[in-house]
């Protein structure tokens, strides 16, 4: 028998069927049992104590009766009558058993929170007592920290780094893939923010929050630990059609199989994994590496169907007859041009193109000087990546200062340590050369003025400070769009000026019922772990979507 909740009436159930000679498991969500926890301010107790129950020690110590606090359920099934329960156990952060009641806790503490048993007039440390009548502690922490706040696919942080502490990889691992199927991707490529945002910055240094992440996912790969495939026994009728394989598209698929729906995912480039694949160096992110997780992610029930592109190989209105929901997961592959003279010359190549074609393993003609302009991650990964290659000289040309580039600062280093030269408030204004061959570029000193529209201050032009750069190849990287070609006219979809798919912030919908859009075609280019958090939100609102076509037949 098992019971849940372990206040008084769940503890005289669980002592009364245990004297019955009933083997009971008693399943309570909080650190202890009986009346205790933090005291109500709506309830008034004399003494300044919670009551201590009477049939707590009885429950303790009867021989039939097994207790798991700090547990919730997270599955039922039913087999004939019988019934399986799945429960997960939250770590605890003090070992009852261990504990001697020192109290040091409290006092060395460096969290102080407001006091909710004292309205808040006052402070508590994060460690107080969870019941003071049988001196059990417990650390309480707010609903949701800066970091998980911060982390776009909200990631239990505190959950994961503790298991790691105690031990617990695998159980660290599986709290991750509760939200993200791509631990180990995204613990090699994510640029963290929630690091930036981690308060343990204020007194130290951040918990090293994204490094801890690919820990545990290279433990279980290097120690060929098989990973956990769990979906329901059986799938509903429902199919899901997904275009583009990168990280929305597969965490997209990864959740819809959880939820018990097969998805068929479409994917134009000869191999899954999008910009993951196709837009990541092969230095930061190894192939065989992605590969091992998207092979976990389609053993799900996802299948996959390269080299199909959606409007040449299949009419995007077939997937809307043929599925019962369709996602749109592209990413922004499309180079945006410097729209100057000269720049359609044979020597230029767009820095999506570049880096797509460099992990392709096609031929990269590094000859000479390569000169890459923009400020962002892309440039930088073109700007390493080409010195891979082995050009001679590898220039970066970026129109403001080193402040205010947007590429990750750890990145500039990592760059600059490699010999790459970095020149800044330079614009391009023309490409020069010879039989239509690129020979160099023509180049124009900026100042900053005044701040413009996304808060940086605007370069102004410095008349009169022309200069030229030779150099045999030019890289723009200096921003993306999705290639939504494959839409027609006449769809009804809502497209922003953007290039990019208007959806419902809940739901994950667009304007036409059962079309949803997640990752870089619905917010712009953007840092892989948004495309994974709108990936498994949009596969959220397809299950809602289909649960509620389903129930109005």
């Amino acid at each position: 028998m098992i019971i849940f909740g372990g206040d008084p009436a769940g503890l005289a159930a669980a002592l009364q069927q245990a004297e019955a000679g009933k083997e009971v498991t008693l399943v309570e969500p909080s650190p202890s049992l009986g009346e205790g926890g933090r005291i109500p301010q709506t309830r008034v107790v004399e003494g300044g104590l919670p009551v201590e129950d009477v049939n707590l020690e009885a429950v303790r110590r009867h021989p039939n009766i097994r207790v798991i606090t700090n547990a919730t359920i997270e599955r039922v099934r039913n087999s004939n009558g019988a019934y399986q329960f799945r429960i997960r156990r939250r770590s605890p952060r003090v070992h009852a058993d261990r504990c001697n009641d020192c109290k040091a806790c409290i006092r060395v503490c460096p969290v102080h929170m407001y006091d909710d048993f004292n309205e808040g007039l006052g402070f508590r440390t994060a460690i107080d007592y969870f019941n003071p009548k049988t001196g059990e502690y417990n650390i309480f922490k707010e609903d949701m920290p800066i970091c998980q706040a911060t982390c776009p696919a909200n990631l239990d942080i505190r959950s994961y780094v503790g298991l790691i502490a105690d031990g617990k990889y695998a159980e660290s691992l599986a709290k991750i893939r509760e939200r993200l199927p791509f631990a180990l991707s995204i613990g090699r490529v994510c640029p963290h923010p929630c690091e930036t945002a981690c308060n343990r910055g204020l007194m130290d240094q951040p918990i090293s929050i994204c490094t801890l992440k690919r820990f545990v996912a290279d433990w279980e790969m290097n120690h060929q630990i098989p990973a956990p495939v769990e979906v329901p026994d059986t799938f509903h009728p429902e199919r899901v059609a997904i275009i583009g394989a990168g990280p929305a598209g597969l965490t997209c698929g990864y959740f819809l199989a959880k939820a018990g729906y097969r998805s068929v995912c479409f994917e134009a480039l000869p191999e899954p994994g999008g910009m993951f694949r196709y837009g990541i160096p092969e230095y930061r992110l190894p192939t065989p590496t992605l590969m091992h997780e998207i092979d976990w992610i389609l053993s799900h029930g996802v299948e996959l169907r390269c080299n199909v592109r959606i409007g040449r190989d299949i009419a995007f209105e077939d997937l809307l007859r043929e599925f019962d929901a369709v996602f749109i997961g592209v990413g922004a592959h499309k180079g945006m041009k410097l729209q100057i003279k000269g720049e359609d010359m044979e020597g230029v190549i767009d820095g999506v193109d570049f880096l797509r074609d460099a992990n392709m393993g096609k031929p990269i003609n590094a000859k000479g000087k390569v000169i890459i302009i923009g400020g962002g991650n892309v440039a930088m990964d073109a700007a390493r990546v080409s010195w891979r290659e082995g050009f001679e000289e590898v220039h970066i040309l970026y129109r403001r200062t080193k402040r205010e580039m947007p590429a990750s600062p750890w990145e500039i280093e990592a760059a600059e340590h490699e010999g790459i030269k970095i020149q800044y408030l330079v614009a391009p204004i023309e490409v020069l050369g010879e039989n239509g061959r690129m020979t160099g570029l023509k180049c124009l000193r900026m100042e900053l003025g005044e701040p413009d529209a996304s808060g940086r201050r605007r370069p102004v032009p410095i008349e009169g400070s022309e200069f030229v750069v030779e150099a045999e190849t030019l890289i723009p990287a200096i921003g993306q769009r999705p290639d939504i070609s494959f839409v027609p006219e006449g769809s009804g979809l809502e497209i922003t000026r953007w290039s990019t798919f208007a959806v419902d912030r809940e739901t994950f919908m667009t304007n036409v019922p059962g079309v949803f859009c997640a990752g870089d075609v619905e917010t712009g280019p953007d840092i892989a772990i948004r495309a994974c958090a709108g990936g498994r939100k949009a596969a959220l609102g397809i299950v809602k979507y289909l649960e509620a076509k389903r129930q109005s037949r």
